[in-house]
């Protein structure tokens, strides 16, 4: 990993860009402490296929609750099952 200044990334920030899109990763520094690193994306992203995203829920079963009760149902059951089991803190020491 390179190290460049604050003045010199900002002088040739299209030359920093160049380097990063090339794969490289830059580490920017104010007063010799980093202060930014320019890196590459982790993974490229890929365009949505809308085609293949509706066969893929037509493919999906309907659900018989909405949402939001299937939420209020979830939240409810994990606090069922969070005071049935062994408490977070014990009242006697």
């Amino acid at each position: 990993m390179d190290t460049i200044s604050l003045e010199e990334a900002e002088a040739q920030l299209s030359a920093l860009i160049d380097r990063v899109e090339a794969g490289e990763t830059v580490a920017i520094t104010r007063e010799g402490k980093e202060v930014a690193r320019l890196s590459p994306p982790q993974t490229p992203r890929r365009r949505i296929d809308i085609e293949e995203l509706r066969a893929l829920t037509d493919q999906m079963q309907m659900q018989d609750t909405d949402a939001g009760e299937l939420i209020r149902r979830m939240r409810d059951d994990a606090r069922y099952l969070r005071s049935r089991s062994t408490p977070l803190c014990s009242s006697r020491l």
